[in-house]
């Protein structure tokens, strides 16, 4: 019987010290209202790296970590409701291309992933549905932008060439590239009424729509996404745009 007790000791010790280890490795719950951004920056030895937002149309640091040999990072802030954020890498290297990191944040964990050459282009992040939304909207909006340069060019080309009757063709063609743009993103965003996404892309993407395309927008938003950053800019924005056209 003894050596089963201690068989027992011994089974509940192992078990016991797994779960302390598993429980080290467990990040801990993070209180109501707070992002954490972590990530790692491959390739990168030494810098200075800062989180930030905008405020009162101005870009602010938030935080900021200087990255000496490990480049790995963590930022912790508080944040009321979900809004567009920014990861600023200054290499100390006097090149600001490509060094700046857009992405959605929302209370809760978000991880950033990416290569110090192709700091933006590369960047993978995770733990966002809203950022989820804007990187299948940037994905979409993308063929649209290639389709525009590619008429552009082919508009340029046609002036040089005083080809009047392909100029105006090309023309059109950007114009219904344009309204076909204008529809693809209204149509986006109220279909993800119920997201911060929404109002952010109404407020930047399509803000001189016509006022009844953004009223589909604004009528079908959530009462949380009313009440959150964006959704209160866009609807001030429109009531604003109301007053506005009423003068004319």
């Amino acid at each position: 019987m003894y050596y089963n007790y201690l068989r027992i000791g011994i089974f509940s010790f192992i078990l016991a010290t797994t779960l302390i280890r598993c429980g080290e490795n467990t990040p801990k719950p993070l209180s109501d209202g707070i992002m954490e951004v972590s990530g790692k920056i491959d390739g990168l030895r030494k810098g200075t790296l800062y989180l930030q937002k905008v405020k009162d149309s101005i870009l602010m640091n938030i935080d900021s970590t200087i990255i000496s040999g490990t480049p790995e990072f963590r930022f912790s802030t508080t944040i009321e409701t979900p809004e567009i954020f920014y990861l600023y890498l200054n290499k100390e290297d006097s090149d600001s291309l490509n060094d700046r990191i857009l992405f959605f944040g929302e209370p809760g964990r978000i991880e950033i992933q990416t290569l110090l050459k192709t700091f933006e282009s590369s960047a993978t992040i995770k733990g966002s549905k809203n950022q989820e939304l804007l990187q299948e909207y940037i994905s979409f909006n993308r063929k649209f932008n290639d389709q525009n340069l590619d008429l552009l060019q082919k508009f340029f080309r046609a002036q040089q060439l005083q080809q009047n009757e392909r100029v105006d063709s090309l023309q059109k063609a950007m114009d219904n590239l344009l309204r076909r743009r204008y529809l693809y993103t209204i149509n986006f965003a109220a279909n993800h009424t119920d997201e911060n996404i929404a109002p952010y892309l109404a407020l930047t993407q399509v803000y001189d729509a016509n006022l009844s395309l953004l009223d589909s927008i604004a009528v079908k938003m959530t009462p949380e996404v009313k009440g959150s950053k964006y959704g209160k800019e866009f609807l001030n924005f429109l009531e604003e745009r109301r007053k506005e056209e009423a003068k004319d």
